[in-house]
């Protein structure tokens, strides 16, 4: 029996492979530990040059108290990335179930166990759909995932009956680039998917890890107003409020399609991703980006300052100066902070559902975050009435 520790880097997918892996070890029979371990696993990113430094920088890390070191995710695809690492670290080069299989067969099995105890019950993410056969310019991804492929809709629907009967209160679809999810000898879209799996009895909460605008249209709308279990959250990347950025990114939207796709969804909290200094990207441009976020009602924005990636068209294409994304990225986080806010004001002597998801911690219908009652039971789903705003979330009392 060995004790393990599983870690992850980067974005939702990340979280559920790495969490694949932790289950598979579970069921192997292996014990796991908060931190360290005989066996460590890094599941890693490399959607930047920081979260690749950050993921050698972990392997380093666990190479220094570890048995072995496992790399997978995606880093672990890059050429070079992982050169000159410790003798027991071992860099998979697979992301998914590969990484999966590939870890707990080289670690071994020492009998099959029933390990649903060990599991956290708040949230499951499930993954729908891997890969993505889109070729942003400056997007590594599909060059370390390959192209897009789905899951069977009964697989998942499988999964996620597992899950609720396991105690799970919310389910998380994740994937790649979600809108591509077909299942077309069962003939599911995203849009059947979602009112299924939200028809799961059971189910309290169903959300979209994330989904491209392109993929926002009447069906998916309709699914996500009509289906009692989904939260009133959307997370849409936009990149770029510029359609000439957009154009040179790669990106197949305008900036008025963007506003358009998501006008019907003006309720929900919307949140997304942009990119500052891509090599196209001048003072005009950024202030675009900034005009179409608060036009969209974008709340929180997840910001990334460019950095190129090998292998892609814009690899070599580095021209904004490091000082300037700086700038950018801190006035889009202030004004991102400052919409947040604003939301959470609103809500003020409203009372809504929080998923207490650590003690006195949670997020409502919305994904706004709330601070709760120290006391209120982890996983569970508690009545709390808006009282005051924080500068990280709404505080709730009962």
């Amino acid at each position: 029996m060995a004790t393990f520790s599983t870690r992850f880097l980067g974005c939702k997918v990340s979280f559920a492979d790495a969490r694949a892996i932790r289950e598979r070890l579970l069921a192997d029979g292996h014990t796991e530990v908060a931190e360290g371990g005989d066996i460590q696993v890094v599941n890693t990113c490399c959607v930047t040059h920081e979260a690749v430094s950050k993921s050698r920088q972990a392997a380093a890390r666990a190479a220094r108290s570890a048995r072995s070191v496992y790399v997978t995710g995606c880093a672990s695809s890059l050429e070079g990335a992982f050169g000159g690492s410790a003798p027991n670290v071992v860099v998979t080069g697979r992301t998914g179930d590969e990484a999966a299989a590939f870890v707990a067969n080289d670690v071994g099995a020492i009998g099959c166990v029933n390990a649903d105890h060990r599991l956290d019950r708040v949230r499951a993410f499930v993954k729908i759909q891997d890969g993505c056969s889109f070729s942003c310019a400056f997007c590594v991804i599909p060059l370390v995932r390959g192209a897009t492929r789905s899951r069977t809709a009964d697989a998942v629907l499988s999964d996620v009956r597992r899950r609720v009967a396991q105690g799970h209160r919310e389910i998380v679809l994740t994937g790649i680039n979600l809108g591509c999810f077909r299942d077309r000898e069962a003939g599911y879209s995203l849009a059947r998917l979602v009112r299924e799996v939200g028809a799961t009895p059971g189910l309290e909460r169903l959300r979209l890890s994330s989904i491209e605008v392109n993929h926002v249209n009447d069906e998916l709308v309709r699914a996500l107003r009509e289906t009692p279990t989904v939260s009133r959250h959307l997370h849409v990347p936009l990149q770029s409020g510029d359609d000439r950025v957009l154009t040179a990114m790669g990106r197949r939207y305008t900036a008025a399609t963007y506003l358009r796709r998501l006008e019907p969804l003006a309720d929900f909290n919307l949140t997304a991703d942009v990119i500052v200094g891509f090599p196209a990207e001048d003072e005009a441009a950024f202030g675009s980006t900034r005009s179409v976020l608060a036009a969209a009602g974008v709340t929180k924005v997840h910001v990334f300052p460019y950095s190129p990636r090998p292998g892609t068209v814009t690899a070599a294409d580095d021209p904004v100066p490091a000082a300037v994304k700086k700038r950018r990225s801190a006035v889009l986080r202030e004004e991102s902070h400052e919409a947040c806010l604003q939301r959470w004001r609103s809500k003020l002597g409203t009372v809504d559902e929080v998923l207490v998801d650590r003690p006195g911690r949670g997020y409502g219908d919305d994904y706004s975050p709330w601070s709760v009652d120290p006391a209120a039971p982890v996983g569970e789903l508690v009545r709390v009435r808006a009282v005051g705003v924080e500068d990280d979330g709404i505080l709730g009392a009962a």
